[in-house]
């Protein structure tokens, strides 16, 4: 038996071929899992349970036949659906949690979270974080109609691209810097948490890394976006190992 972690599909109607991969994984090999856990970013965009488009409703039933077949599946909120609520949790059978929280993996205490908390360098997107994250910020959202909600989305979403363009333009390294996550960041969650195991994603670079953190060796694992393929940690108790899935046809 083993346990999957994945984040970053950004799934949207624009690419149904990422869509067919993630429903392939869901009806395939999850099924045979002992549990799955979603590190945010399952979505593109989140507007509200009430304005869901069609990859959701098709997600929401794949989710719910692991559910109805026994296999757990766990939700962290990433920064694009972080809007993911209780109706549409309850609809596919997954069962959120804080970020970060720390999870048993086979006898392994272990860090799990999205990953933009870490990226401390990142100022501009932290205070835009905690301004969009204000429960009245959030409840003058949801008031708004779909359309009105998709259309702020929208232009947010330019911004956001335009600034990171700006950004590379200027300096493609210091881009890099800003945003990833930081070393004090990581160090500071391995110590507060007294784990020595991290598992996160936002950042888009798939790789394993280690830090001496109080004279303890501990082990980072960034999952990778499904942006040119999918991107799965399989986790068992022998050990772990990241792997790529094309993308259909």
């Amino acid at each position: 038996m083993s346990t999957f972690f994945l984040s970053d599909l950004h799934l949207d109607p624009s690419r149904p071929q990422v869509t067919a991969l993630a429903l392939a994984f869901l009806h395939g090999p999850a099924m045979q899992a002992e549990a799955i856990y979603i590190l945010g970013d399952l979505f593109e965009a989140w507007i509200g349970d009430d304005a869901t488009q069609p990859p959701a409703d098709a997600i929401a039933d794949a989710l719910q036949a692991l559910h109805q077949a026994g296999v757990p599946v766990y939700f962290v909120h990433g920064n694009r659906d972080f809007l993911l609520g209780a109706d549409y949790a309850r609809r596919s059978g997954m069962r959120l949690l804080p970020d970060p929280a720390v999870v048993d993996l086979y006898g392994t205490p272990t860090i799990i979270q999205h990953g933009d908390l870490l990226c401390t360098d990142d100022t501009a997107y932290l205070a835009f974080r905690a301004q969009a994250r204000d429960p009245a910020f959030i409840a003058g959202f949801l008031a708004q109609t779909p359309a009105q909600r998709i259309a702020f989305a929208n232009k947010a979403r330019q911004a956001s691209a335009a600034s990171q363009e700006a950004m590379k333009d200027s300096s493609q390294a210091m881009f890099e810097a800003i945003t990833d996550a930081t070393p004090a960041a990581i160090e500071q969650d391995f110590a507060r948490y007294g784990c020595t195991r991290m598992i996160h994603g936002h950042t888009h670079r798939p790789a394993l890394h280690y830090h001496q953190v109080d004279g303890r060796t501990c082990t980072r694992v960034v999952l990778g976006d499904w942006y040119e393929q999918g991107s799965i940690l399989q986790v068992d108790a022998d050990g772990m190992a990241l792997q790529q899935l094309p993308l259909p046809g």
